[in-house]
């Protein structure tokens, strides 16, 4: 028989376990191993089972353990040092407490957060990603609020049934189950948020809060009685059903969120955010709402828009046009032809995601481009990424070069708390005397190859243990009542040198170039003096049947008799997998197709670990590979077509397992040590983890794009937002007058014979139209000329205004050094100029001499 509904009924701890209380409320003790450890003796069987999440383990609990833990002083003294640590780590200043001029506050918006794995908000990187962001914006005193919708069945439960075919669950999560309360209006009722929609319907939503560190984290919930049971549905899962649904969550996100944050602020009583950083493009509805707001009080939609765009930031994450969310324009047009936003005309709001430069599609809404217009400052998450997103959007600025389109890169970081195994962390606690293992030093004599290799076989042994238990509870899922198999006891070997491979499974990952050549493979798992064994995981998207295929393929190629304890697929990838998953493995594989991977946070969380990367050249292995902190997968880029490149990478891959990574792992001196491998573990440990940390990508948005944004914003607002509407009646005036703007003519001199070190003297001629010298940016653009006259390793240095005789054109000079050898080619450009513009390219208007 089963319920009709179901709740969770919350527990009422007795009064001497306060503390425990307070600790289980705020999700710090998801990265805080101290905390973490005091859940667990309260009940480590129950804690296991129930997934590491206090909440669930203080309702399960046994009462008569509870009563004796009440009666436990050293338990108690301990949970109430733990709380006043947790105070302590709330109120004290911290790093961003030091900045001079930093923003008030900062609005995060992420369609999902992956925060810990009992709160399966997440499907992937980008999840996992934003909620690295809010555990190390609060580790560093960022006073941030994120953003995001609390999706009733999460993503999915992913389970393999014989055939070896993906399928999906969707288990219903009880949000009173949860550590998060509901944002509350002064009188006590829920506060709610409401969105017009199309027919004179409206769709409501209810705030929960959740409290990471010291960062609030607001969730909109639209499974609520004020909706009919359609509208209740939108929040239902994560990245499901189809473009109208999908539009109504992104909505919701957008506009929603920042209604919910000034409900938020108006009962809290705390600073509105001066910076929107949006996280991906699903978001980026955000800026329209914001829009609204600002003409209601008195601007024009253009005013307002040079308000918004200065205070927010657009991150994008994917390589791909087919990444992007794409809405037809007229369900755009139905939508916004309602009192959603009020003032804001239809038309001006489908401007903003228009396709109207060449190649594009007249026909849809593109949510990145709707997102790069609304912000001021944009970036990718490598450096690789940055490259590839400016050759992707760099029709948005048309004349431009790549390298000049205004999207810059923040390399992505993981939260080092979240992603060092324990084991790792006591070591460095054991030997170094702090938990900090982002700052330890590795290189050291302190810590002993013995030590190092003792700390990596036991975390090899984690993974070993957990894969066991993971095949067996799903055998008996598919197989109810039937014994597994004995094999199964021996699956895996934490004495073998074992490689990981886990992600999404969209077809562009590759996860079935390992089985390229099944028989090279059979043979590398199977080698009687240096064998190696894979552990793979991943979900493959529910409408992806080619993905799905591909795990299946796998599956079934794992099951052989002879492999079946040397490769081995575990369902359901996620943050309780990964956290065994990263460190047990000896090498991370990374082989999607170069350059479509963003950048792929899963290796960094590996080589926090100590493990070491297998990859393809791709996303943030680009830059950081060095030769001895890991391999790189050479890039046939150069293949006549799909089957040669992978035949030719997956030959690489194969080789350098057999050749280089297995001899070097098996190579042991007389105490069993590989003492090279153990090396290329020290230097991935030592330079590596600084710099693979969240807490310096997150500083790296505080210090080039938050704070810059937080000053623009400042700027632009003055006096009753004079700025801004100063300069959108430059820009229009600008926009009007440039098709007349040219470069006339350009004069040089000053060189008979080129020799290093000579000074080339420029002189142009810039025809202004009704533009004032103090209008544009005159610059000569130098560097090395290549192939049809293109420059490459360019420079550019600015010509001062020399005259500008009435009815003649604008005369600017200047000089430029030849400051180095070889081939030399120059030409003039003219672009806008205003102080409030974040770069020359901002407006896409440029001249360029012919």
């Amino acid at each position: 028989m089963k319920a009709i509904r179901r709740f969770t009924v919350r527990t009422v701890l007795p009064a001497s376990l306060a503390a425990v209380g307070d600790l289980a409320a705020n999700l710090r003790w998801s990265w805080h191993e101290p905390t973490r450890q005091l859940f667990e003796r309260m009940d480590p069987k129950r804690w296991d089972e129930l997934g590491h999440d206090p909440i669930a383990l203080l309702g399960g609990i046994d009462p008569a353990r509870l009563e004796e833990l009440a009666k436990d002083p050293g338990f108690i003294a301990e949970a109430e040092s733990l709380r006043d640590d947790l105070r302590r780590y709330l109120d004290e200043p911290r790093w961003y407490q030091s900045l001079q001029g930093a923003p008030e506050r900062i609005a995060y918006f992420s369609p999902e957060f992956g925060i810990a794995s009992a709160i399966p908000q997440y499907s992937g990187g980008l999840g996992i990603l934003a909620g690295d962001h809010l555990k190390s914006a609060s580790d560093l005193g960022l006073p941030l609020i994120g953003v995001g919708l609390f999706y009733k069945a999460g993503y999915f439960r992913q389970a393999i049934d014989r055939d070896g075919w993906q399928k999906e669950s969707y288990p219903v999560l009880d949000p009173d189950g949860l550590p998060m309360q509901l944002l509350r209006d002064a009188d006590g009722a829920a506060a709610l948020v409401t969105l017009a929609l199309p027919g004179g319907d409206a769709l409501h939503a209810r705030v929960w809060q959740m409290t990471v560190g010291r960062v609030v984290l607001l969730l909109l919930d639209t499974d609520i009685h004020e909706n009919g049971e359609e509208l209740r549905g939108v929040t239902d899962r994560l990245y499901g059903g189809g473009g109208e649904h999908r539009l109504l969550q992104e909505l919701l996100l957008g506009v929603g969120g920042v209604r919910a944050i000034k409900r938020y602020v108006e009962v809290s009583g705390t600073a509105s955010p001066e910076v929107f950083h949006t996280n991906e493009g699903h978001a980026g509805f955000l800026g329209l709402e914001r829009i609204s707001d600002l003409i209601a009080q008195g601007l024009s939609f253009d005013e307002a828009l040079q308000v918004v765009r200065a205070g927010t930031l657009f991150t994008t994450h994917t390589p791909v046009p087919a990444g992007i969310d794409r809405f037809d324009l007229g369900l755009i047009e139905r939508y916004f032809s309602t009192e959603l936003l009020r003032g804001v005309d239809v038309a001006d709001v489908l401007a903003l995601g228009a396709e109207d430069y060449e190649g594009g599609d007249s026909g849809v809404f593109n949510m990145a481009v709707m997102g790069l217009r609304l912000a001021q400052r944009a970036n990718g998450v490598s450096q690789l990424h940055g490259e590839v997103s400016r050759g992707m959007f760099g029709a948005l600025w048309p004349g431009f070069d790549e390298a000049d389109v205004p999207i810059t890169s923040v390399t992505n970081g993981v939260h080092a708390p979240t992603w060092t195994d324990p084991l790792m962390v006591g070591l460095v606690h054991e030997k170094l005397g702090h938990f900090e293992t982002s700052a330890a030093d590795f290189a050291g004599p302190a810590i002993t190859d013995g030590d190092l290799w003792s700390v990596r076989r036991a975390m090899r042994e984690q993974l070993v243990a957990d894969a066991r238990c993971r095949v067996k509870a799903a055998w008996e899922e598919e197989n109810p009542g039937i014994a597994a198999p004995a094999w199964m006891d021996s699956l895996l070997d934490p004495d073998v040198l074992t490689i990981g491979f886990a992600r999404r499974v969209p077809t562009y990952k590759r996860l079935t170039l390992m089985l390229h050549d099944e028989n090279r493979l059979r043979a590398l798992l199977t080698d009687p003096e240096r064998p190696v064994q894979l552990v793979i995981a991943g979900k493959s998207h529910p409408a992806d049947d080619g993905g799905k295929a591909l795990i299946q393929r796998l599956v079934q190629f794992a099951s052989a008799p002879e492999l079946r304890e040397r490769i081995v697929f575990l369902p359901n990838y996620d943050i309780a997998m990964a956290r065994l998953l990263y460190p047990g493995t000896d090498i991370w594989l990374n082989n999607p197709l170069r350059p479509l991977e963003a950048c792929g946070t899963s290796g960094m969380k590996a080589a926090l670990n100590g493990s070491l990367n297998l990859s393809i050249l791709d996303g943030w292995w680009n830059e950081y590979y060095d030769g001895e902190n890991g391999w790189a997968i050479p890039t046939a880029d150069a293949a006549g077509d799909g089957a040669e490149r992978d035949k030719l990478e997956a030959d690489a891959m194969y080789d350098l397992i057999e050749h280089q990574i297995a001899p070097r792992f098996y190579d042991r001196d007389e105490q069993g040590v590989p003492r090279r491998w153990v090396q290329s573990i020290r230097h991935t440990l030592s330079t590596l983890s600084p710099e693979l940390s969240a807490d310096r990508m997150v500083r790296e948005y505080v210090e080039r794009l938050y704070m810059p944004a937080a000053e623009a914003q400042r700027i632009i607002s003055q006096q009753d937002h004079y700025p801004a509407k100063h300069l959108s009646a430059w820009k229009q005036r600008v926009q009007a007058e440039w098709p007349s703007v040219s470069v006339a003519h350009v004069e040089s001199g000053g060189v008979e014979s080129p020799q290093l070190g000579d000074e080339l003297e420029v002189r142009a001629y810039v025809e202004l139209a009704g533009l004032t010298p103090d209008d544009v940016l005159v610059e000569v653009v130098h560097g090395r000329a290549r192939n049809g006259d293109d420059l490459v390793d360019v420079q550019r240095q600015r010509l001062d205004l020399v005259s500008h005789d009435l009815g003649q054109p604008a005369t600017f000079a200047g000089t430029v050094r030849l400051g180095r050898s070889g081939s030399f080619g120059y030409t003039v450009r003219v672009t806008p100029r205003h102080e409030l513009l974040a770069s020359p390219a901002e407006l896409g208007l440029v001249a360029v001499a012919h």
